[in-house]
């Protein structure tokens, strides 16, 4: 919903002159929890405007060290001041949960194009771009092939961000993510489902999934603004090869829970969520080493036993 007009000016005020800084001047759009750990890695070292739609987030992204800037992705006229201010973007927004393309992606390529672009754009996508790949190993020449509507879309803004960057020269770097956990990010630690007796595949239904702690990440992101080279894909991921069940199992034993039960892929069908079953019928292992040698990122949890205790 569009914001009322009076709030829309108290909080669009212009952003700050680009004459005379010497810091970087970052752009970060989806400012959530990703955005936070963002802003804590550069403690105040980058100037760093913080896109959000929400207004009651202003106080905790001024406290963080970002300057809010209140827009919607889904209303281009609240854009309208993004462009020309910012020397990078990283951009963490996903996709509307409809449709084939993603509109936010567009909406905000067009907000940039109003003035001077940036130099650099990082974008974290997912790995489900990849579909199910029956548990091969795989680097990031391997071609995307969604299998669902919610992969689609994120394939969708990683061309659209692509051929920006290439018909543009700005130097656009995609970061496919596979599932981001830590112990207090909302939703990003296996205890809540483990508390709850969720079920896990069988061993030989199970599919391998790949992981990466939310504090390497928000870091990867920083070294990409700073180092990504133009139009590459990276997986950030750790070195973890884990089957789904294994990791649950994991888990349990490191928080002193029960191990969850096993079902069968038949019991499966009756006992879990559409979006559950997507995430059991995908199995693949990514290779990282663009994110070691390029990026030269040093893992601070290459497993989840040392992530999920931190």
């Amino acid at each position: 919903m569009p914001l009322k007009t009076p709030a829309r000016r108290r909080l669009m005020r212009p952003l700050p002159e680009r004459a005379g800084h010497c810091k970087p001047r970052l752009l970060i759009v989806g400012c959530g929890d990703v955005g936070l750990r963002v802003l804590r890695v550069l403690a105040g070292r980058w100037q760093v405007v913080a896109l959000t739609s929400s207004p009651h987030r202003v106080q905790a992204l001024r406290e963080a060290g970002a300057r809010p800037y209140v827009g919607d992705l889904d209303h281009p006229a609240t854009l309208r001041r993004l462009g020309g201010w910012a020397d990078r973007v990283l951009h963490l927004a996903p996709p509307k949960a409809q449709g084939p393309r993603d509109s936010r992606t567009a909406h905000l390529l067009q907000a940039l194009m109003r003035a001077n672009l940036p130099q650099r754009l990082v974008y974290a996508s997912t790995t489900g771009v990849y579909g199910d790949c029956r548990g091969a190993r795989f680097d990031e020449s391997r071609p995307v092939a969604p299998r669902s509507d919610r992969a689609c879309r994120r394939v969708d803004a990683e061309l659209q961000l692509r051929r920006f960057g290439a018909e543009h020269g700005v130097q656009v770097t995609i970061l496919r993510v596979p599932g981001i956990y830590a112990s207090d990010r909302e939703g990003g630690h296996p205890r809540e489902r483990l508390a709850r007796a969720a079920p896990v595949l069988n061993r030989e239904d199970d599919v391998y999934t790949n992981h990466i702690h939310a504090d390497d990440l928000a870091r990867a992101c920083v070294l990409a603004l700073c180092r990504g080279a133009a139009q590459r894909v990276v997986h950030v991921c750790d070195d973890s090869e884990l089957l789904m069940g294994d990791y649950f199992d994991l888990a349990a034993d490191l928080c002193g829970l029960a191990r969850p039960p096993r079902v069968t892929r038949e019991q499966a069908q009756t006992l879990m969520s559409p979006m559950q079953l997507s995430f059991m019928s995908e199995s693949r292992r990514l290779i990282n080493q663009r994110l070691k040698r390029e990026l030269r990122l040093a893992l601070r949890y290459p497993h989840p036993q040392q992530g999920l205790l931190a």
